[in-house]
């Protein structure tokens, strides 16, 4: 089952966690105190990069004749859309930024090149899945609706189809983040049927805009090649789906990425609140490129602890947290990255069947324990 008390999990006191938290808001202070002009030639810089790479991008998929040329326009295509996906949106989204004062950077300002709405996503995101990270029954993200990645949800038989719905789920990934955003808690209530109404039509109108500018302007602008631009945008925007939905699940569904039951927020502190999110989110292995290409997600556990710091920080920050989990005996769920999907897929699969053909007692598999592991162990 999922965790109920953290402190018996971690058998840490409550003075530990508080010290704790105390060492972790003097990083937070410490890197917002240091925040200057060079981060923000950082997001600038990485903005113009990424303008410019769709432009050259859609150059070459226009203008060259060969297959090859097709193929390395598509996939620097794909990189473009996937760094504006994470690195910026996400980040841009979270208020990273907003400390520089930049209406064209900033949280209530930016809209990105997907299907989703970001208001709505912040909002299902930013709010309910950061506050609430792996609570069972308050954290949407928890399996995203449509599967089951704890025990602690009960069984059901739709639940035989999840390996399908995986690799469906990874394929159309920014569909499903739309269609998460607009049907978050807060839009489910009986008598809110007026601003779910409303909600809805912001979503299609979004959809409409992307669908005309990647399906229809581009490709017809391309003229007698339209063909060549419908077909590498569709490509493109499926690759960086596959590429967002593999960051999305390695940091939050491997072993040892945590869950919780809603008991954990009786007199929860933010010193609680920050050891929640090291134990319930998960980095991997990787050098700068590929933190940048994740949008630094790699490194997920500091991101849900300083989720509106910004990214270019995480690694410098990341020293200090592992130092501060083997100072408290914590654990720092990391690994490659392949080790970390496989595991998640192991989970996927697993989970699919009924709990009676699972071999791990509920408190201690791979994929959840709880403080009763501990308990159980010291009794027997």
């Amino acid at each position: 089952m999922a965790i109920t008390d953290i402190a018996a999990y971690t058998h840490l006191t409550d003075s530990d966690i508080e010290a704790l938290g105390v060492e972790l808001d003097n990083i937070r202070r410490e890197v917002e105190e240091s925040l200057g002009e060079k981060d923000a030639r950082y997001i600038r810089r990485t903005i113009t990069f990424q303008r410019t790479l769709d432009v050259a991008a859609r150059l070459l998929i226009g203008l060259s004749r060969s297959r090859k040329g097709w193929l390395a326009g598509t996939a620097a295509l794909a990189v473009a859309k996937s760094v504006e996906n994470m690195e910026i949106g996400h980040n841009v989204s979270h208020g990273q930024w907003d400390w520089m004062n930049d209406p064209e950077i900033h949280s209530t300002t930016w809209e990105w090149d997907m299907v989703g709405v970001s208001a709505q996503w912040q909002y299902s995101h930013n709010q309910r899945h950061h506050v609430n990270t792996n609570i069972v029954g308050l954290d949407d993200d928890l399996g995203f609706g449509v599967m089951r990645v704890s025990r602690d949800v009960p069984w059901r038989p739709a639940f035989l189809l999840q390996p399908l719905r995986n690799i469906l789920l990874a394929a159309v990934f920014e569909w499903g983040i739309a269609l998460h955003g607009v049907h978050a808690e807060r839009q489910r209530t009986p008598d809110d049927k007026p601003r779910v109404t409303r909600e809805r039509r912001k979503l299609l109108r979004k959809i409409g805009r992307q669908a005309l500018k990647d399906y229809i302007v581009l490709p017809l602008l391309s003229g007698r090649r339209w063909r060549r631009t419908l077909g590498a945008n569709v490509t493109a925007n499926v690759l960086r789906n596959l590429w967002t939905y593999v960051v999305i699940y390695c940091g939050h569904f491997p072993d040892g990425a945590e869950k919780f039951t809603p008991d954990v927020l009786e007199g929860e502190t933010r010193a609680h609140w920050y050891l929640r999110q090291m134990l319930g989110a998960a980095n991997f292995d990787a050098g700068p490129l590929m933190a940048f290409a994740s949008g630094n997600l790699c490194y997920q556990i500091e991101h849900h602890m300083f989720p509106d710091l910004p990214s270019n920080r995480y690694a410098q920050i990341a020293v200090r947290v592992r130092e501060l989990c083997e100072k408290y005996d914590l654990p720092y769920t990391t690994g490659p990255l392949p080790k970390q999907y496989l595991l998640t897929l192991r989970t996927i699969y697993k989970l699919s069947l009924p709990d009676r053909f699972l071999k791990a007692t509920s408190d201690d598999a791979p994929e959840t324990a709880s403080e009763r592991k501990h308990q159980r162990s010291v009794g027997s």
